[in-house]
């Protein structure tokens, strides 16, 4: 099903206008690390879904996840009418805040794949240098005294 190309461009002034607001103009220090990632639109324009990250402030560190998400529905109203003064459209979009979970899930996978990648090197290490169990050519040869025929 194709999207509604009003709703793609939509999406993108508001995910340029949320991501602004947030870095510039909406003072909460929870906020400081979110990354807005993605932004969807409904097909009557009434409804915007937001999509954000959160890194944590060391590499050791988790990241504040409940903290982002208490904030972003702190600001909500904020960043509505931030959204309603720079789009030309009559109805502003509610917003509505999600986190996405892609980056994790593209984390594992490459740690999935890498681990594949490990055992496949593994078993054509062990494949160079095997010989097999029984005889060379395991299959019976016609004309053998064995086979009675």
């Amino acid at each position: 099903m194709a999207e509604n190309p009003r709703a793609q461009r939509l999406a993108k002034q508001i995910h340029a206008i949320v991501a602004s607001a947030i870095e510039r103009e909406v003072k909460d220090r929870r906020l400081e690390l979110v990354t807005i990632t993605d932004v969807r639109v409904t097909g009557d324009l009434h409804d915007a879904t937001v999509y954000y990250t959160v890194r944590g402030r060391d590499i050791d560190e988790e990241p504040d996840f409940d903290g982002a998400a208490q904030a972003l529905h702190r600001a909500r109203g904020q960043l509505r009418k931030k959204v309603g003064d720079q789009l030309a459209v009559r109805f502003t979009p509610t917003l509505a805040f999600e986190l996405d979970t892609v980056p994790e899930a593209s984390a594992r996978m490459e740690e999935l794949l890498n681990r594949a990648r490990a055992r496949d090197a593994e078993t054509a290490r062990l494949r160079a240098n095997a010989t097999p169990a029984g005889d060379g050519n395991p299959y019976k040869i016609s004309g053998d005294a064995e086979s009675g025929q």
